[in-house]
């Protein structure tokens, strides 16, 4: 990938140009950035908008559904006449729409144990904006075994949260916050418990800043997790420390 800006991409991004902490050479790092986003709904849609948006050269992403009315409360990536589409393929469209500067490659499949490591080789950072456990502990051993950094959220109701794990350094993991072995099989999630619909655009836009901040080097070697309360608009950050029990990386 040629990494040096064009005319066009220097007028596209001239906002970020003007920063100190990105200029030039923090687009150019951007641009030769890979980011995988797990799922594409209400999260994945404002995470893969504004990466989209800021240039990031290469984005894989990966949904094995499709567009029904339902999502659209939430997931701002589609429109009406998506209904019935993939959601990988529709997100393509629109996202080019937006930028089509920089390489967009959609995935209709859901990650497993099979064919995590093909999808994900050669990915630098991944977003996990999954909805179920199964794949965020799927997604929290790859990284960790495979030294790359994990920017996981989730929402629920009026609640979210999400957690930076940089597993390129010592750090602690997403299962040290939530072990496996704790969970209930009948867990809550946007379908059976609802969400506020802005919640996620919160959540989402905060993951996306994330990986900016990640990949220009403002924020590395470290883990935290933030929680956010959408009705009293109260966040609240904690520093992590690994869990000598946990299963995972302290094994």
């Amino acid at each position: 990938m040629n990494n040096e800006l064009s005319d066009r991409e220097r007028l596209r991004y001239s906002r970020h140009l003007l920063l100190d902490k990105v200029s030039e050479t923090g687009q150019k790092q951007l641009k030769s950035a890979h980011v995988a986003v797990i799922g594409c709904g209400g999260l994945g849609s404002p995470v893969l908008f504004y990466l989209a948006a800021s240039g990031v050269g290469k984005l894989s992403f990966f949904d094995d559904d499709k567009v029904e009315l339902s999502n659209l409360q939430r997931q701002i990536l589609y429109k009406v006449n998506h209904l019935g589409q993939e959601k990988s393929n529709a997100a393509k469209k629109v996202l080019a729409s937006l930028n089509n500067d920089i390489e967009l490659v959609p995935n209709n499949v859901r990650l497993s144990v099979d064919n995590i490591g093909i999808m994900l080789s050669d990915v630098h950072w991944v977003v996990d904006c999954s909805d179920n456990f199964t794949t965020r502990y799927l997604l929290n051993e790859y990284c960790y075994r495979n030294q790359k950094v994990l920017i996981s959220g989730a929402a629920q109701g009026t609640n979210g949260q999400f957690g930076f794990f940089d597993y390129r350094e010592t750090s602690a993991c997403y299962a040290c916050l939530f072990p496996e072995n704790l969970q209930s099989s009948s867990v809550l999630n946007c379908q059976n418990a609802g969400v506020m619909s802005p919640l996620l655009g919160i959540v989402g836009s905060m993951q996306a800043q994330a990986v900016c901040n990640g990949i220009l080097g403002l924020q590395q070697g470290e883990s935290y997790f933030v929680t956010i309360d959408a009705l009293s608009l109260a966040q609240r950050r904690f520093q992590l420390t690994k869990d000598p029990t946990c299963s995972v990386c302290c094994e």
